[in-house]
């Protein structure tokens, strides 16, 4: 089932709540939409469930899920997976198709996924450094990445879109291979927000292909996506998602993290 199919289903489709992910901050549960015959579990999110967050306004962030959907579309790289907004049974919110990631009997090994913490003196080959640490016997590790090319789409996306919580386990990988980023509830913020585990390209200059995904973002931001995202943000917010978008064109490179907030989220997983 391709993404467009995958919105069909999740827009017009009967939604049936069927658990709940109890590790969530606010109300995530795990539903099944069913149109046509054909089912597609999902992450139903409903606004109500949404716990007040001192630096993002109220009862915004299932709009802000489906924002972040349109963008990652728009430029093309498909790293947040279909995401509506509608009615459901606990009232309005987003409406997510679940990632039907590989099974897995125990923990991959150092190197198996694409974000781990290692010894620092056993870095995967190819894998970039994050930061160094200590571990909690106080033996040294590294949070590391791999460089890979869906990572590193997914880690311009977090610039553009200022996401705030990029964490380790919001990056999956589905059956197919393919990667997708999860839970962007904390983006889209007037104010600086970027924490993200993705900083290994930091200060190193931003591929042509990449380049060209970011004008051709430009232009749907001059157009219909524009509107699209003034209506499910604010109109501050919108601008300032092209400003961001605008400064990384201009710069050709990947931020280094500064300031005075967190660089990286917490936990980091």
């Amino acid at each position: 089932m391709d993404d467009t199919e995958l919105l069909d289903v999740l827009s017009r489709g009967e939604l049936e709540v069927v658990g709940r992910l109890v590790d969530a901050s606010n109300a995530t549960l795990l539903a099944v939409c069913t149109a046509d015959g054909v089912s597609r579990r999902c992450v139903y999110k409903p606004v109500r469930g949404e716990r007040p967050l001192w630096d993002f306004p109220a009862r915004t962030l299932a709009r802000r899920e489906v924002a972040a959907y349109r963008l990652s579309a728009a430029a093309g790289w498909h790293v947040v997976p279909p995401t509506v907004l509608r009615e459901g049974p606990h009232g309005p919110g987003s409406v997510q198709a679940w990632i039907e990631g590989a099974d897995r009997d125990e923990a991959p090994e150092p190197g198996g996924g694409v974000i781990d913490v290692v010894a620092s003196d056993a870095v995967p080959p190819g894998w970039l450094r994050v930061i160094d640490a200590e571990g909690y016997d106080g033996s040294r590790v590294s949070l590391v990445h791999a460089d890979d090319d869906e990572l590193r789409a997914m880690a311009v996306f977090d610039i553009v879109a200022d996401n705030a919580d990029r964490k380790g386990g919001h990056v999956l990988r589905e059956v197919d291979g393919r990667l997708r980023g999860v839970d962007h509830g904390l983006t889209f913020n007037t104010d600086p927000k970027l924490r993200t585990v993705l900083w290994g390209w930091a200060g190193r200059r931003i591929d042509a292909v990449t380049i060209e995904a970011l004008a051709r973002l430009g232009r749907e931001l001059d157009g219909a996506l524009g509107g699209e995202l003034a209506e499910l943000l604010s109109v501050p917010e919108a601008d300032r998602t092209r400003e961001r978008l605008g400064h990384l064109l201009s710069a050709r490179r990947f931020p280094r993290p500064g300031g005075h907030r967190p660089a990286i989220p917490w936990p980091a997983f």
